[in-house]
């Protein structure tokens, strides 16, 4: 087990390198505040989709329009917040071509860690701050019942959804230590799952119920919590628990990405350049 003291002194070394990149990317303060303005329409435009949809319908596989609101501001929460986080992850693919890797193995600090702080990019707060606002806009519009239980699900279920998406991230990155040319192939399973969870599942063929919903859990981001928060019963005969699970989905998640990881980096072989 790591010294407090060694934890602590790795952990300042982190905030040293994270403020640096934030303050290099805020130094030109309207630049700047144009990339977060620009980043927080990407949540309207997806939500503007949505509302057009329901131009046409009243209801989508039984769900209201501020029911699949909710779901849609849990989806596009947690998604923003793994995207901030670990979206980054995705240049592994040009670390391990270009050999910029083997520097940052060489460093005697986690590798993971370095690539999250390298190029973190602060601009994509934006979206988190319009997700959160839709979100809280849907639950006050839904008129939920509120309990203690649900008042720590609604702060539990986004974190548990991007830990579920950052996992998704990490091992769609993973692949490029086998594949390098990879990132349109993660990209279909990250972004691609941010446009699924934004909808109820019901509405999919058992075919992607299975794949996506149950396999990846993506149906644990947004449908299941949006569900327990709206006092619904599954229209899938679901009982009533799976509603609540999302946070040991979220475990699980992590830990299989963590395996996947630690698998790919022992794979690397280096550049020698």
């Amino acid at each position: 087990m790591a010294e407090p003291g060694v934890v602590a002194g790795t952990a300042g070394i982190y905030r040293r390198v994270l403020a640096a990149q934030i303050r290099s990317q805020a130094s030109y303060r309207a630049s700047f505040a144009l990339d977060v303005s620009l980043n927080g329409l990407v949540p309207i435009l997806d939500l503007i989709t949505i509302l057009v949809v329901f131009g046409v319908t009243r209801s989508l596989g039984g769900f209201t329009a501020t029911e699949v609101l909710v779901m849609f501001g849990l989806s596009a929460t947690a998604f923003s917040v793994a995207d901030l986080a670990v979206g980054n992850i995705e240049r592994i693919g040009f670390y391990v071509r270009s050999g910029l890797l083997d520097a940052v193995l060489l460093r005697p600090l986690s590798g993971f860690g370095q690539l999250l702080v390298l190029d973190f990019t602060p601009r994509r707060a934006g979206r988190v701050i319009v997700s959160v606002v839709v979100l809280a806009v849907a639950l006050t519009r839904a008129d939920v019942d509120w309990t203690p239980a649900r008042a720590a699900l609604v702060a539990l279920a986004p974190l548990a959804g991007a830990v579920i998406f950052g996992a998704v991230f990490v091992v769609g990155a993973t692949v490029a230590f086998w594949w390098i040319d990879s990132g349109e192939f993660a990209n279909g399973f990250t972004y691609g799952g941010r446009d699924f969870t934004s909808y109820p599942i019901n509405i999919y063929s058992t075919f992607f119920r299975r794949a996506f919903a149950y396999s990846l859990g993506f149906g644990f981001v947004a449908y299941y919590p949006a569900l327990a928060l709206l006092g619904r019963a599954d229209p899938l005969g679901l009982p009533s628990w799976v509603s609540w699970a999302s946070p040991a989905i979220a475990v699980v998640a992590a830990l299989g990405a963590t395996l996947m990881w630690r698998r790919g980096i022992r794979r690397y072989r280096s550049t020698g350049s």
